[in-house]
């Protein structure tokens, strides 16, 4: 900004181009992006701005190309309301037709609306939801007309068959999150798999449990098993085929011969009796009894199960067979490479030879006519994986489950992967999605991951976009939104720029999130963003107004309160408490904690009750050097002294706890999973993890090396989660059920 007050050439192009110049960091503090970091990011956008004349022709590009596409291809329209249409012509009205998914017909004229509304064209409102086509004059488009929020828990609930005549004495309804690599069912598998979530949420059901939420499924690098992070995927249109389980269709016999034909049962008994999954090498031995079964498919599977897969294939349409095509082409060259064909064989796509950088080249038809096998075999990983899932929630919903599964979307995908090579004109190329500095990551982060360009989804009508959602709400009643902020606007990082010198872009927040409404109804699929870290209340706002839900984690719900008054509060028994916690801020009674959230102890990335109590999370980052800067162990720890004090003295004047603070290694853990059994939020999910006591937590952010990310399995079968009165008690205090209170209900 200039001393006037005027914008600057480069900061006006930035606005333009969607970015934010300015924004509030998370210590509340205006920041402002730096020139040269600014140019870096116009410059990675296409937009140059090496001068007042380049920033002024970029702005001038970038108008001429708003105006020249000013009717995109889809519109999105909420119930009810008036439906405005961008529209850059001068004339006053026009006449316009919108015909219905039924095929019914609404026409009238549109009218061009007043002062700051100018350019658009207003239509009455649209009463029923759905993907209509539009008609306005010689124009066309699609207009997603959305309800005004998601499917909630409740509406799960009344199509459960729980009406509203039971939800005053019934208790919020709950539900477990796992890591379904790490789950146990008894055979050697090496890591859990789709049959062990479905024997899990049948035990869950049992314990009175409505949903099962779980990690991405989304597809990784089939031949690169040293990327297993679910997080940095592949792509996130299909899924991980390592979690299928085969013994499903082709029958547990059919397995064991293959295992044993390829002489492998003592490798796998082997890896599956680690504590840690050792993917590089389970991943390939799962593939290899997968393809030797594949090889004999003709035998061994059913005519019905060959026609399914058949179908399935079928209905995969163009975006399957590229997938598949991806996995095959990859495999195939790393092979190459690996056998000296090929010293220079890259498994990125943008280092492939220029015919294969595209899933429309004819060299890739090619490849498919002379490799046929190897492309339906990737195809008929999907069909496995995705009848896994399909039993999977059927397990759930038979079980008694209202809402079943709730998966998982991660933020973006491997910009060398396979939805970014088949989703070119839609994904942001040369960034990387991140984070600014915050409170626990000062020099910012840097997630290694492609994401959407918000002008190339209004440019193709979403449709990048809608096809990522619809693919993971299937077979689901839930999903989670990762870093759901990313609806509104993402930190960009230019690859190979520090993670400091990004800059946020904004997105279209209000078209997405109708659109995530539209679709969660048609999945009858709960939606949950995940908010944490540094959220702008607006965006809070407007996710409650949708009907997203939020995450209460118990490590951030405090509240900040002065020694005395804290003191003033305390029970009697932990009167003596107030010195210990000082400096570090109360907890929030549940309670009080946002009533349109999930509530959790902690998440995947995030210390576990026992884990947090002791300070393993501090000795962890003690030994990878992730402390802050200038902090020693013995501060960190002294801090986590002061917090368990805290937290001692919430469950005290709660009346669950007495006494003296317990040692780090005697964590309350049924007290405080009573405590937050009294949060009045929507639901609450509970990570196996702390169920169990354990406390080593799944993911330390910020490595990749040196903490085993991802890999650890749990020791208890899933059909003993609940098998001992300790257990049971446990998930009774996280239901707030009493000892020696009625249950309510579970089943209908």
């Amino acid at each position: 900004m200039s001393r006037a007050g005027a914008t600057s050439p480069l900061h006006a192009l930035a606005l333009r181009a969607g970015l934010q110049p300015h924004w509030t960091d998370a210590w509340d503090q205006p920041r402002e992006v730096g020139d040269a970091a600014l140019r870096r990011v116009l410059e990675g956008l296409g937009l140059p701005c090496g001068s007042p004349g380049q920033c002024a022709a970029s702005h001038a590009w970038l108008a001429a190309d708003d105006a020249a596409h000013a009717l995109p291809p889809l519109l999105t329209a909420e119930r009810g309301l008036p439906v405005a249409v961008p529209w850059p012509h001068t004339v006053p009205q026009r006449a316009y037709r919108v015909t219905l998914e039924d095929g019914a017909i609404i026409a009238g004229t549109a009218v061009r609306g007043a002062g700051a509304d100018a350019a658009l064209m207003q239509l009455p409102a649209i009463d029923v939801c759905g993907y209509h086509r539009l008609d306005l004059g010689n124009a066309h488009a699609t207009l997603a007309v959305a309800p005004r929020r998601c499917y909630g828990v409740a509406d799960a609930l009344r199509h459960a068959g729980r009406g509203k005549e039971g939800e005053g004495a019934r208790t919020p309804p709950w539900g477990l999150a796992v890591q379904l690599y790490s789950l146990r069912r008894g055979a050697a598998c090496g890591m859990g798999d789709l049959t062990a979530l479905a024997e899990g949420c049948a035990s869950a059901a049992r314990a009175g449990a409505d949903a099962m939420a779980i990690n991405p499924l989304h597809a990784p690098f089939a031949a690169l098993p040293e990327r297993y992070s679910p997080y940095a995927p592949s792509s996130r249109l299909f899924l991980n085929p390592l979690y299928a389980d085969p013994a499903t269709v082709f029958g547990q016999a059919a397995v064991d011969a293959a295992i044993a034909g390829l002489g492998a049962a003592d490798t796998l008994q082997a890896l599956d009796a680690r504590g840690e999954i050792d993917w590089i090498a389970l991943a390939p031995l799962r593939y290899a009894i997968v393809r030797w079964l594949w090889q004999r498919r003709e035998s061994l599977l059913p005519r019905a199960a060959l026609d399914d897969y058949a179908a399935f294939r079928a209905r995969g349409g163009t975006a399957l067979h590229a997938h598949a095509c991806y996995e095959a082409i990859q495999a195939r060259r790393l092979g190459d490479s690996a056998n000296g064909n090929n010293q220079h064989a890259a498994p990125d796509w943008r280092c492939w030879p220029v015919t294969l950088r595209s899933p429309a080249d004819a060299a890739v038809a090619a490849f498919a006519q002379a490799h046929a096998d190897d492309v339906a075999f990737h195809a008929f990983l999907q069909w496995l994986a995705d009848d896994g899932l399909a039993r999977a929630q059927r397990a759930a919903r038979d079980a008694g489950m209202a809402i079943g599964i709730i998966r998982d979307l991660a933020v973006g995908a491997d910009p060398g992967g396979s939805q970014a090579w088949t989703r070119q004109a839609e994904t942001l190329a040369g960034f990387h999605a991140g984070a600014p500095p915050d409170l626990y990551n000062p020099l910012g982060q840097d997630w290694g991951v492609a994401v959407f360009s918000p002008r190339g989804l209004r440019r193709h009508g979403y449709a990048a976009f809608l096809e990522m959602l619809r693919a993971n709400l299937c077979h689901a009643g839930g999903l989670r939104i990762d870093h759901v902020l990313g609806l509104a606007r993402m930190w960009l990082v230019p690859a190979g720029a520090p993670a400091s010198d990004g800059a946020y872009l904004r997105y279209p927040l209000q078209d997405l999130l109708r659109l995530v409404a539209l679709e969660s109804w048609r999945h009858r699929a709960i939606v949950i963003g995940e908010n944490l870290g540094t959220v702008p209340p607006e965006l809070n706002e407007a996710l409650s107004a949708r009907g997203v839900l939020g995450i209460d984690v118990l490590w951030f719900q405090r509240e900040a309160r002065a020694q005395d008054e804290a003191r003033d509060e305390a029970t009697e028994d932990a009167a003596d408490l107030a010195d210990q916690e000082a400096g570090a801020a109360a907890f929030l009674p549940p309670q009080d904690w946002p009533a349109d959230a999930v509530a959790t102890t902690t998440t995947h990335d995030l210390p576990t009750v026992a884990g947090w109590w002791a300070g393993q999370d501090l000795a962890w980052r003690d030994r990878l050097r992730l402390l802050a800067p200038g902090e020693t162990l013995a501060q960190a720890q002294d801090g986590r002294a002061r917090e368990r004090g805290a937290l001692w003295q919430a469950l005290c004047e709660a009346g669950l706890c007495s006494g003296a603070v317990p040692a780090p290694e005697r964590a309350p853990l049924d007290a405080v999973l009573a405590w937050l059994g009294t949060a009045r939020t929507a639901m609450r999910l509970l990570p196996v993890e702390d169920l169990l006591g354990l406390a080593e937590q799944p993911n330390l952010p910020g490595t990749t090396s040196g903490h085993p990310n991802w890999q650890r399995r749990l020791d208890t079968e899933v059909r003993a989660w609940f098998g001992t009165p300790a257990l049971r008690a446990r998930a009774d205090a996280w239901r707030g059920i009493r000892p020696g209170a009625r249950h309510p209900p579970t089943q209908p």
